[in-house]
């Protein structure tokens, strides 16, 4: 090579480090610097996906908690983003039929009279002391149109239909009576199925004895309320019709049983009546030239008290067994009084409110008593325009006794 030109050498040298450089690629130090920067890419790389492990159940945690609160920012940057060309698919009609609800079907709880009455059924307790002889209350086998004395009966009123509490079924509500004499208790009673259709006691309504003595109407509104006629008594026995006063209650079911929710919770005292007080003086003497006979002069002194003008007085009783009547105020009664034990014997004009009046009566009696003689007794009535006589309010100052035996 020494014999080449030395301008020829030269110029192979500066070839051969050009061809060098071109095919030896980066020396060390771009080696190192490539290096760092594959370093910092996978440390990112790896505190990104750190961060979506981090966020991704809490959202998902937050979402199962119904958690009102703004999902953070970077569950919402981890998550692709559909197309907004892209659609889940339509799912074809179905042809089958449709999938029960789980939701079950409360019970129909209409119940027929012959199925109550074919049916068992355990009865609410009656009222304490009121059923000495017993009534049955469990597993009885209710009755119809019976006269026996403690024995559950299914009254004649008609049967109410409507949804008691809520379940979207109707329920039955029937009058169960127990007679105790003359008289009978009652009870309104609902009555349901259960799931396998058996009838059941749903509760009881409301009973005699609360207050009052005759359960005379039911009706159930729209909203399930039971509307309840009442009555303080119940005209038998001698007791007219005409002194029975009515109320309307309602009660409804709060879940567990029947409780009042409108209307009048006691009657009260009866606006109709007044006080009446009744005080007597008599005379009786011999009648000249008749030994069979003595006459006896009863006067008697009614006060009314108030608060109610009486428009007519009644004595019942007032004739004498034997006797015949001779003066005083006898034109103002009936002659012929009918018989019947509420009707007044003697009809008189009556007494203001705050006033007195005297009425006397003369009759001829027996001169020796007999052997059945008795001391009478007379007792003053309040009576109406209508003829109609009433309790008084207080009674016990309406009757007097005569100390004599007649």
């Amino acid at each position: 090579m020494s014999d080449l030109d030395p301008l020829l050498r030269e110029r192979l040298a500066a070839y051969r480090n050009d061809v060098v450089t071109r095919v030896t690629g980066p020396g060390p130090d771009q080696a190192r610097q490539l290096l760092r920067r594959r370093r910092r890419m996978t440390a990112v790389a790896v505190a990104v996906a750190a961060v979506v492990l981090v966020v991704a159940p809490v959202v998902a945690n937050a979402a199962l908690n119904d958690d009102d609160r703004t999902p953070p920012v970077p569950a919402e940057s981890v998550t692709p983003t559909p197309s907004s060309t892209w659609a889940p698919p339509t799912p074809s009609p179905s042809t089958g039929s449709p999938s029960p609800s789980t939701t079950p079907t409360a019970p129909d709880g209409r119940i027929s009279r012959a199925q109550l009455l074919s049916a068992r059924v355990d009865l609410p307790n009656w009222q304490p002391g009121e059923m000495e002889g017993g009534c049955a209350t469990a597993k009885v086998r209710l009755r119809t149109n019976t006269t026996t004395v403690y024995v559950s009966e299914l009254a004649e009123d008609p049967f109410r239909y409507g949804d008691l509490d809520g379940d979207g079924a109707v329920e039955t509500v029937a009058i169960v009576s127990c007679r105790y004499g003359e008289a009978s208790a009652k009870q309104l009673v609902a009555f349901d199925r259960d799931r396998d259709g058996r009838i059941v006691t749903l509760g009881r309504v409301v009973q005699t004895g609360d207050g009052f003595q005759d359960i005379r109407a039911v009706k159930i509104t729209s909203t399930g309320s039971v509307e309840v006629r009442v009555a303080d008594i119940v005209p038998c026995c001698g007791t007219p019709v005409h002194w029975r006063r009515e109320q309307v209650r309602t009660y409804e079911w709060n879940g567990e049983r029947f409780s009042q929710t409108d209307g009048p919770t006691k009657f009260g005292t009866d606006p109709r009546l007044t006080d009446l007080k009744l005080k007597m003086t008599y005379e009786l003497v011999d009648v000249p030239g008749a030994d069979t006979r003595r006459k006896l002069t009863t006067v008697f002194t009614v006060t009314n008290a108030g608060p109610l003008d009486a428009a007519q007085v009644a004595f019942h009783s007032i004739v004498i067994a034997g006797g015949e009547r001779a003066g005083g105020d006898w034109s103002r009664c009936d002659p012929d009084p009918p018989p019947q034990a509420d009707e007044p014997s003697c009809l008189l004009p009556g007494v203001p409110a705050g006033e007195s009046r005297r009425y006397t009566f003369v009759q001829l009696v027996p001169a020796k008593p007999g052997p059945y003689a008795t001391q009478p007794s007379f007792r003053v009535f309040h009576c109406d325009a209508q003829d109609r006589s009433w309790p008084d309010l207080k009674g016990d100052d309406t009757a007097v006794r005569l100390p004599i035996a007649l």
